[in-house]
């Protein structure tokens, strides 16, 4: 089944015109016509990759200007990329710029018909929910007011409640929630998370980071027009923030591979790979109960996950976490070393670190083993693997739901 969201190779390209340029048809004649061609070009995207699945969330995150914005819109349709494409499945509902498409002459009652067509629901459907809009709106007293005399707050609600109400596949948000008041910011993410639940697929522009983390699944980090990093959104949304924080201090520059692995893919930095690096990760090995290197297990069978550090300068108690997910992402077990990490304040210099599962009663299916190293308080990661060291599970039962306990069944039966 297509993802409801997959952009491949997206490039935008916009003219860059000089600042002396004419602004008037009378200026043009006087300064000549060959005056008003664009000096320049520059890319607002570039080489832009990513697809998001049905049910998750996607946050962009960035810099002003960066091109999360430009992004959006044209995954909405407005405008048309200069290079790649975007391939979409289904009905989208957007609310990319405050009150556009409303005329702002006409009454919210005539807006909410004439968008609603608009959004490809019949005239006949808009007046079944248009009393939920309404109401999810909040402007029954003002609905048949004319839509330039609303708030910004109020054509916030009206925008959003369209949009919800028509019943979206997919749902693009480009910084609206941040207008409403306190109640309506939480009703409008009420409403989202029953959209994730539905299995809407929602992509967020947000400079609230803290949002971005608590709401989303992924994060795309947008920097200039390019991909500098996507994952799970509070990996991304931590290296962001402390990328940020410590600009000039970077260590590791965007796009930089280190692909000397024994298992799994190939690491990419911002792609698969997170953290400052500070301290790193090497050769993960996923172990059997005979003590060999395995990417296939049985229901029930016991796991070994190790993984080689080295720490070039003292770390103060990092933690150590690994992960188990399914192939949709699904988090089916997460744990982490207590603090200190080996029974040690300080970690210098190379070491091994293993984690001993007991049994793994889980279902049969793909997943991954994520595993990673952080600061001592979750601040951000050190190295952090997402997605790359595959694991099968053999011999269940092919039954919906992730965990196969021990189990046995016992039947009574009364006497007459």
């Amino acid at each position: 089944m297509p993802s409801p969201v997959a952009v491949e190779g997206l490039s935008k390209r916009f003219r860059r015109y000089s600042t002396d340029r004419a602004w008037t048809l009378q200026e043009t004649v006087l300064r000549g016509f060959g005056r008003r061609q664009s000096e320049d070009y520059f890319w607002a995207l570039k080489e832009v990759n990513f697809e998001v699945v049905a049910g998750k969330m996607l946050g962009l995150i960035g810099r002003n200007g960066a091109g999360k914005s430009t992004l959006l819109r044209l995954i909405g349709g407005v405008g048309e990329p200069s290079e790649g494409r975007i391939l979409t499945n289904g009905r989208i509902g957007a609310l990319i710029d405050l009150g556009a498409g409303f005329h702002p002459d006409l009454t919210g009652r005539e807006n909410i018909f004439i968008n609603g067509v608009i959004s490809g629901l019949l005239r006949q459907e808009v007046a079944l929910r248009f009393d939920d809009i309404v109401d999810f709106a909040e402007l029954e007293e003002f609905i048949d007011s004319p839509f330039r005399t609303y708030s910004t707050g109020m054509r916030m609600r009206l925008a959003f409640s369209l949009a919800v109400n028509t019943d979206p596949d997919i749902l693009l948000i480009d910084e609206v929630l941040a207008v409403g008041d306190l109640a309506f910011q939480r009703k409008c993410l009420e409403r989202i998370n029953v959209f994730k639940e539905k299995g809407c697929t929602i992509l967020l522009v947000s400079h609230d980071t803290n949002l971005v983390a608590k709401l989303c699944d992924e994060a795309l980090w947008v920097n200039e027009g390019r991909v500098a990093a996507h994952g799970p959104a509070e990996i991304v949304v931590k290296q962001y923030s402390n990328a940020m924080q410590n600009e000039t201090q970077r260590r590791t520059p965007i796009n930089q591979i280190n692909s000397n692995l024994d298992n799994g893919a190939a690491l990419q930095v911002n792609k698969n790979r997170f953290g400052s690096l500070e301290m790193e990760i090497h050769n993960v090995k996923l172990f059997n109960d005979r003590c060999k290197p395995t990417e296939y297990l049985d229901s029930g069978d016991p796991l070994i996950v190790e993984m080689e550090y080295s720490a070039p300068q003292a770390i103060d108690s990092p933690i150590f976490g690994v992960t188990l997910t399914r192939e949709d992402g699904t988090v089916c077990c997460d744990t982490n070393t207590p603090a200190p990490a080996l029974g040690s304040p300080v970690v210098f210099g190379r070491g091994k670190v293993r984690l001993r599962f007991e049994r793994l009663d889980l279902e049969n299916g793909s997943y991954f083993v994520d595993v990673g190293a952080y600061q001592k308080d979750w601040a951000y990661a050190y190295d952090y693997h997402w997605q790359v060291y595959p694991l099968k599970i053999g011999k269940g039962n092919q039954k919906k739901g992730i965990l196969k306990p021990p189990q046995h069944w016992e039947f009574e039966q009364e006497k007459d």
